[in-house]
Parts: C-alpha cells; structure tokens; sequence
C-alpha cells in the first residue's frame, strides 16, 4: 500500500456504511492520485445471474458522462455508415472491420454499435467481443436501426451495466473532479436503473451491498437502505 493510500484509508470508518452523498463526499477527498481518478460504483445484488430469469442488464446515459473520451465503431451499411460517421463515430463500416479484429487483433474502440442487418457479420465476433464486454444487445440499445443516436448517446456517456459472475455490478459514474453534485447525479440515475431493472423473480433482499472508490483509493461502503 502506497502512503497517499494509507492517507486517505484513515479518512474512512471501515465499519460505518455512509449516507450516498456523505460517501461521495468522502470518495473526492481520498483521490489523491496525480491524474484525475475515475470514480466506480460496485452494487452486489441479491440474484443469482446463472438463472437466465434473474439477469440484470441494461444501460443508462449519465447525465454528466463518464469524463472519458469514447471511441465508437459501428457495423452498418448503405446510409447508416455515413449517418453514423456524421453522428461523431469514429470508424464504420461492414465486414472490413469485423476481418481486421479476428486478423489483427485490432482493439482501437471502447463501444461497439450495429445494425440489425448486420448481426450475420457480428455473431461470428462473439467468442473475440464477448469476453471483453464489447458485443453489441438489443437489450444494452447497441443494436439498433438508429445508430446514429445510438452513437450520439455513446458519445454523450450512456454505459451499460450488467452482472459479474459473483453478481457484481461495476460501473463509472464520473471522474473526481466532477465533484459530488454531478458524481450524485450520476449516482443516483445508475442506482435508478438497476433497481428499475430489478427482475420479477429476485426474491429477498435486491442490493446486498453498494460500495464506491477511486482508481487508486479504498472503497467506501454505502448504507444501501438509503438506496431507492
């Protein structure tokens, strides 16, 4: 452990479980990295995400973005490769690049956007796209007719959360310098939409447990009774 780590582990009760904003209060004051921490949320849920009834998924644009600059590739043909270049895509095209990732290893993008007519080219990239997060869903609004809005809600911070396999969600809500009234903003919308997201057949107890941290900071428990 690095001494600013210790430094701000003092800061923080480890038995206490802190209101949202008094824990994003705290979050700000423990970063104390060199370059401006991204800010993640960790909200372990009482589902059991082997059962396909009890998946949580979704996505949600924060309204003050992620702080992070994305880079967007869309898989489309015809019209929506140039609407979805206008829209602020940083590649698109069709088959072209679906060789240049299995070939290449080619990893140059954050978010993967495509077409219905195009997930005969997308299914073959499953086993390469999937471990990493990166295949485009219905579900997540990154398979669609409109990518041009798809590619600006990218571009505006939309991200999807979804169940680790321990039943962990882990997301951005912002970087440190956002301060707590737009890392509460944030927050609050993401907190929103998994619980919205809450499946029919989650019984008991939904949020176990919710805690936030820095890149490089210990993480803060939240007393997840004050959540929604």
């Amino acid at each position: 452990m690095g001494k600013k780590y210790i430094d701000s582990a003092k800061l923080i009760d480890k038995s206490k479980a802190y209101d949202p904003s008094e824990a994003l209060a705290l979050v700000c004051e423990t970063s104390k990295a060199k370059f401006d921490e991204t800010i993640e949320i960790h909200i372990r849920l009482g589902v059991d995400s082997r059962h396909a009834d009890q998946q949580v998924r979704g996505a949600v644009v924060l309204p003050n973005g992620t702080g992070k600059s994305v880079k967007v590739l869309v898989f489309a043909k015809g019209d929506n490769v140039q609407k979805a270049l206008d829209a602020g895509a940083d590649y698109a095209g069709g088959a072209e690049y679906a060789d240049k990732i299995v070939q290449e290893n080619w990893f140059d993008f954050d978010v993967v956007i495509a077409s219905p007519d195009m997930m005969g080219v997308i299914g073959k990239l499953g086993k390469v796209l999937g471990p990493k997060g990166l295949m485009p869903s219905p579900k997540a609004g990154t398979v669609t007719p409109d990518v041009a809005r798809a590619v600006t809600e990218a571009k505006a911070g939309k991200i999807e959360y979804r169940l680790d396999k321990t039943n962990i969600i882990h997301c951005p809500i912002g970087k440190a310098s956002f301060g707590v009234e737009k890392l509460s903003e944030n927050f609050n919308t993401l907190v929103g939409a998994v619980i919205k997201a809450k499946p029919a057949a989650a019984k008991g107890q939904y949020i176990k447990s919710c805690v936030i941290a820095s890149t490089m900071g210990p993480g803060i428990k939240i007393n997840q009774t004050k959540l929604g």
